[in-house]
């Protein structure tokens, strides 16, 4: 498990460089949005009509932010479930986009999708959505403004804080985790 500084838009070789466990601070642009957007989205895909925003080798961050308080640049962000973007994620993965930030454990279509298409799925710690904003450092509606704070946002992240749930190459955090738990219960119950 390393702590991975990466810039984003991803390459393939970002992608192939990082694992299940891997910490990762990511600066440049990510993306917000959620389950209205990415049903607009799919709509687009399956007429092979363009996106309104080019999320080719970006990161999606399945949130919804609070409105800003003067002087902030956004209000409190943290992920949600990302398993309610289950039925959308293979597909925004075969259209190129190369990971997702959300909370939680996904199903088996998400993780086939991670190894077919190259992607990642990271995740962040829902109770820290004032670390995360303050790692904003700014924030514009870029599509679908009409859906308030499910709109798609663009991001400007410094040491934005992630860490790798599912890689490119099959594994998963959250089972490893389980194993090692089950094997220390196992150690523990023969003493």
């Amino acid at each position: 498990m390393a702590k991975v500084y990466l810039q984003t838009p991803f390459t393939i070789e970002d992608v192939l460089n990082l694992h299940a466990g891997d910490e990762v601070f990511l600066n440049g642009i990510i993306y917000v949005a959620r389950d209205a957007a990415h049903k607009r989205f799919l709509e687009l895909l399956d007429k092979n009509q363009p996106l309104p925003v080019d999320l080719k080798n970006h990161i999606i961050f399945y949130a919804g932010p609070t409105p800003p308080k003067p002087g902030q640049v956004i209000g409190s962000i943290a992920p949600t479930t990302a398993s309610r973007m289950d039925p959308y994620a293979p597909a925004m993965f075969e259209y190129g986009v190369k990971g997702v930030i959300g909370k939680g454990p996904r199903g088996q279509s998400v993780k086939d999708a991670c190894k077919d298409s190259q992607a990642i799925c990271f995740s962040a710690v829902g109770g820290l959505s004032a670390l995360l904003s303050d790692k904003i450092q700014s924030a514009e509606v870029v599509a679908y403004e009409d859906l308030g704070p499910e709109a798609v946002r663009q991001l400007i992240v410094k040491d934005f804080p992630v860490m790798v749930v599912y890689d490119a190459y099959g594994n998963d955090l959250y089972e490893q985790e389980i194993a090692k738990y089950r094997s220390i219960e196992k150690i523990i119950g023969n003493i």
